[in-house]
């Protein structure tokens, strides 16, 4: 994870205190989900006014490697004009005694630079075991692909009980009022048989789903659609969207890589969202059916809370 801003750290992170229904407030997981991180510059303290520790000292913590220095403004417009890279942090230690640091760089194998799109990232970031995270009027069933908690947050807001399953659980012997298929990282494809049993036991149900980021990905593949692999993906709290029909602007928080092909949508289903930057899917949802997704975040957290009515349309279904 790259920053471009030229100070990471100067408020710190607030303590990690589980609290209500499982969450901590000021957090959206229990653990730091990227592998590394590059920063300018780093504050050494922490100001948070809920207390904690500072961003490096939660790194170690956790242990997650970092480093500081960098030009990256630079590394940013690299990333830009050449589409997503891969590279890795490597410390002083790692290099042998005999070798300058510029020959040891060098000899690296392409081969030794790991892409996680291949892999089924599933396992490494959803829930072990099921959740009753609140009682409430309406069951709503999230599928944990890596869920951020402010879905769940929105949920509970709008009294529904919230229940949050593993993403290979046996969807086919759950009972609920309505399905949210998580946000959460890499190739939707690369899923194991996660999108077929959507399809069989999720869309097979016929009751309200709302898929969200990767879980819009997912619901697209398992109605018959296609995904691609952006050479830039989106990733910012400022991208520009437009609902269909009514063709109302909105600003979302993005952060993926993939995006349903618009000329594989299957028939049944309309185009709901689109980007007003290059025109990509946004959102989709279906004719006749209360099934829709958006490749945005509507909860937000952090980012603009333009689209959060979308969470209300879900409920409202129920």
């Amino acid at each position: 994870l790259v920053f471009s801003f030229c100070l990471i750290g100067n408020y710190g992170i607030p303590d990690l205190k589980i609290g209500d229904f499982f969450m901590s407030k000021g957090h959206e997981s229990s653990s730091i989900k990227t592998q590394g991180i590059i920063v300018s510059d780093i504050y050494d303290g922490c100001h948070h006014h809920d207390g904690g520790i500072s961003l490096e000292d939660w790194m170690k913590s956790q242990g997650v490697p970092g480093i500081s220095g960098i030009d990256t403004r630079y590394l940013v417009q690299m990333i830009r004009e050449s589409g997503n890279l891969s590279g890795r942090i490597i410390s002083e230690s790692a290099k042998p005694q005999d070798k300058n640091k510029f020959e040891f760089l060098k000899n690296f194998r392409d081969g030794e630079y790991v892409d996680p799109s291949k892999y089924n990232l599933m396992p490494s970031v959803s829930t072990k075991e099921k959740v009753i995270m609140s009682k409430g009027s309406k069951k709503v069933v999230v599928i944990d692909c890596g869920a951020k908690w402010n879905i769940m947050r929105m949920l509970i807001e709008r009294n529904c009980g919230v229940e949050l399953l593993p993403w290979d659980s046996d969807f086919s012997k759950v009972k609920c009022d309505g399905w949210i298929i998580s946000n959460g990282p890499g190739d939707p494809k690369n899923t194991g048989d996660l999108v077929e049993r959507i399809k069989k036991d999720v869309l097979g149900s016929d009751k309200p789903i709302l898929g969200i980021c990767l879980g819009h990905q997912l619901l697209s593949l398992a109605s018959g659609a296609k995904t691609k692999r952006l050479n830039h993906g989106h990733r910012s709290h400022n991208q520009p969207i437009f609902s269909f029909p009514e063709k109302n602007a909105y600003m979302s928080s993005q952060n993926h890589r993939y995006a349903v092909e618009k000329n594989s949508i299957q028939p049944g289903w309309m185009l709901w969202f689109e980007n007003a930057n290059d025109d990509s899917v946004e959102g989709l949802k279906h004719e006749a059916k209360p099934f829709m997704s958006v490749q945005f975040h509507p909860e937000a957290s952090s980012g603009p809370n333009d689209t959060s009515w979308i969470m209300d349309k879900f409920v409202g279904l129920l």
